[in-house]
């Protein structure tokens, strides 16, 4: 697999669109003088190819990327690169993929044989086809070679190892080992849970045997209960029509006493009417009583007078 076309348009340097072809499948050299855009031109590929220098833009970031130069603003650029994939590094069907990255002020898209896909569809086929975040030497910027051979045989080792891609193994050895540990400490965690639920139901199980012997009893009682109850239900109600006898044989007694008392109240007005027709026949009596005691003693001394004049 090797880059076969790359074409570049508003990305930085590159107003207007450039089509870079061909390329070879084994060297291949830009030249030009300072400012030509070289640097630029690399950095393009990298921005393709989501390298951690590029992987997340903000809008000022996107902004700085478009093109500034004279003319009218750039509101949007793209970089493509086509690939040769006719032996098939690249899980896409074709002898070609072509691979692109569009951005704008609020726009970041990435297209896979001219179809919009997803940032992480196309970071998971970089990955597949070798292009690994952890080991970015598939590009060497300037001055790596350099800084390659003056460090110390140490940091040359690390660094060809992290190259060769033994150092991304050597951390994952060290991951799963970690992971080891730590799914050995939640097993040992797991075993103490076991035993402990193993301990509970044990305990459960007494405990059941306790339950079912407590609801018999319960049922016992409130069968108890409920004879105690419905006797004493009967006997409240035999009381209750007991007593309903009894009052009814009262409010007869008391209607009785009722009606005894209108009676004597009647005979008590009839003797009042009475005793009100003697009083007046009374007082009538002692009236002619008394005109016939002061006629009396007029003729006493009518005959008193005469009895004188006749002496």
């Amino acid at each position: 697999m090797h880059i076969k076309q790359v074409v570049i348009s508003g990305f930085r340097s590159f107003r207007s669109q450039s089509e870079i072809e061909p390329f070879s499948s084994k060297h291949n050299v830009i030249v030009g003088r300072n400012g030509s855009g070289k640097s630029n031109f690399f950095d393009a590929i990298q921005f393709v190819l989501v390298s951690s220098r590029f992987n997340t833009l903000r809008q000022e970031e996107r902004q700085h990327l478009l093109h500034e130069g004279a003319g009218a603003n750039v509101m949007a650029a793209f970089v493509e690169i086509v690939f040769d994939n006719s032996d098939g590094r690249m899980t896409v069907d074709g002898d070609e993929v072509v691979l692109r990255r569009t951005i704008g002020l609020k726009k970041d898209e990435f297209f896979l044989n001219r179809k919009r896909v997803t940032k992480s569809e196309v970071s998971s086929l970089l990955e597949s086809a070798g292009f690994s975040k952890s080991n970015p030497y598939y590009i060497v910027q300037q001055g790596k070679v350099n800084a390659l051979a003056l460090m110390k045989d140490d940091d040359r080792l690390q660094l060809l190892k992290e190259v060769a891609g033994t150092r991304v193994y050597e951390e994952r050895r060290q991951e799963s080992l970690k992971i080891i540990q730590e799914t050995s400490s939640k097993r040992d965690k797991i075993q103490e849970v076991i035993e402990y639920i193993e301990e509970r139901l044990e305990e459960l199980e007494g405990e059941k045997e306790e339950l079912k012997a407590y609801q018999q009893l319960d049922r016992d009682r409130r069968a108890l209960e409920y004879t105690i109850y419905d006797k004493e239900l009967k006997k409240a109600r035999d009381q209750i029509d007991e007593l309903e006898m009894k009052k009814s044989d009262e409010a007869n007694k008391v209607h009785e006493i009722h009606d005894q008392e209108r009676e004597t109240q009647d005979e008590m007005a009839a003797q009042k009417v009475n005793v009100s027709d003697a009083e007046s026949e009374l007082k009538k009596l002692e009236k002619e009583k008394k005109e016939v005691d002061k006629e009396r003693a007029g003729l006493m001394q009518s005959k008193a007078r005469l009895d004188l004049e006749g002496k």
